[in-house]
């Protein structure tokens, strides 16, 4: 019988393998539009960071959804693509250099030791607590104020390590902060819309 020629299941598998693969590379091409900063999808433009960024309940998802509104300079600048660009990128390699990645979590990967930072930039917090104890303008002043300074402002029994960042390196993790807080997460983190208000 043909079941028992080696042939017959390894035309079969060949098969199958190659059909996996094609699917596969649509599915890659796919996803790769969806998750490219300003591919359309779930991701926005670097140059998002020129903007208001706010989280808001849509109940048609049942999940928070952030909100880009209109201007909102960061550092008083307006970045162009390429600017944005090479800021949001130095920003990650400073957050990559530091290991931040070992305390805190990034869009659900990470560690639970520190707070998770995937949308730190609306915490309301800054405005509320940190503005002040740091005695800056902005919201990205204070953030600044205190990657460059933590010690300087003790909250929690767990204190941040002074990373030793410099004034741009500093900016440029706001940078990147506010930019990760503008991607659709579908959600993530879970209620961080109804925790903050309640604060």
């Amino acid at each position: 019988m043909y079941t028992k020629d080696p042939a017959f299941w390894r035309a079969g598998a060949i098969s199958a393998t190659l059909v996996m693969l094609v699917i596969l590379g649509f599915l890659s091409a796919n996803s790769l539009a969806v998750i490219t900063a300003g591919g359309g999808g779930h991701v926005p433009p670097y140059t998002v960071i020129n903007h208001q960024i706010s989280y808001q309940y849509d109940p048609e998802k049942d999940q928070d959804m952030p909100v880009i509104g209109g201007e909102q300079l960061l550092f008083g600048k307006r970045y162009d693509a390429a600017q944005a660009s090479a800021l949001i990128g130095q920003g990650k390699l400073v957050i990559q250099s530091r290991a931040c990645i070992d305390c805190h979590t990034f869009l659900g990967n990470g560690a639970y030791y520190a707070p998770d930072l995937t949308k730190s930039w609306l915490d309301p917090a800054w405005k509320a607590q940190w503005m002040p104890m740091t005695q800056s303008k902005t919201k990205e002043e204070a953030m600044v104020k205190f990657l460059m300074h933590p010690e300087r402002y003790p909250t929690w029994s767990r204190e941040m390590p002074n990373l030793q960042l410099s004034q741009s390196s500093a900016e440029a993790v706001v940078a990147y902060l506010k930019w990760l807080s503008s991607i659709n997460t579908n959600g993530f983190p879970a209620n961080f819309n109804n925790a903050s208000q309640q604060q």
